[in-house]
């Protein structure tokens, strides 16, 4: 007998993504929205693809996330990002485990991310992993303030396919993107006591480990490969490391 399937996402004004998001999971058997205040079409969109709605205040990514699970009400779950997608490899690997009685209990997907339109497929950033589709009560988002992860109880395996993520179509939205997350992953590094010490130890987390990022995944793990687009994702990156420490400087300077 086949197992049935809830989608869980967040959103705020998500019309840009939605749409393409909700298309490739229609066939789900339930999709879960939590929405945060969006002032654009995201609940119109998300109510056309029958989608259950909530709105509720901002309580940080991981708690988010964890509200939109507990709603869900079916076997299994799947846990998006709403500017994710998923590829036709993914979605026939995914209708397979809901078919399978000897399934494990969670399974990782890779994720193709996408910068100013291109694959990303070196230093680093693919496959990158990610466990999203897990057994409903199996799994929870640790809470912190950033780069939420997924704690999961159980037995984990792999899928074919893709995950899409269209993440950074601008550099605009890169830039915003990174300064809202460095400010996020500041506090959070000025609270595990990464924003003091000597003059020797801030010269090395804002220029000495951002240049050593940029080294290691634009050469050694070959991101030169993917053109301009990559050159200009690893450097920013490498700028978003300084930033997240500059920021956690700033921040133990005020206590």
């Amino acid at each position: 007998m086949r197992k049935t399937l809830s989608v869980a996402l967040i959103t705020r004004n998500e019309e840009g993504n939605l749409e393409r998001t909700l298309g490739t999971v229609a066939w789900a058997d339930e999709i879960v929205i939590v929405d945060s205040g969006s002032s654009d079409r995201t609940e119109e969109i998300a109510r056309g693809f029958h989608a259950r709605f909530f709105d509720e205040p901002w309580k940080g990514f991981a708690a988010q996330k964890n509200s939109a699970l507990e709603k869900c009400s079916c076997d299994w779950v799947l846990s998006l990002d709403a500017d994710e997608a998923l590829s036709d490899e993914l979605a026939k690997a995914i209708w397979e485990v809901l078919h399978d009685d000897s399934a494990a209990d969670g399974y990782a997907i890779s994720r193709r991310n996408l910068f100013l339109g291109r694959w990303i497929r070196h230093g680093g950033f693919y496959p990158d992993p990610k466990l999203r589709l897990f057994r409903r009560g199996s799994a929870e988002f640790e809470i912190r303030p950033v780069h939420e992860k997924v704690h999961f109880v159980g037995k984990a395996g792999r899928l074919k396919g893709d995950l899409i993520h269209y993440a950074y179509p601008t550099m605009n939205t890169y830039i915003e993107h990174m300064d809202r997350y460095s400010t996020l992953g500041g506090a959070m590094a000025a609270g595990n006591g990464k924003g003091g010490g000597s003059p020797a130890r801030f010269a090395a987390r804002v220029l000495i480990n951002p240049l050593a990022t940029f080294c290691y995944n634009y050469i050694f793990r070959l991101g030169f490969l993917d053109g301009r687009e990559g050159l200009l994702l690893h450097m920013y990156h490498s700028v978003y490391i300084s930033w997240k420490y500059a920021k956690a400087w700033e921040l133990a300077q005020l206590r």
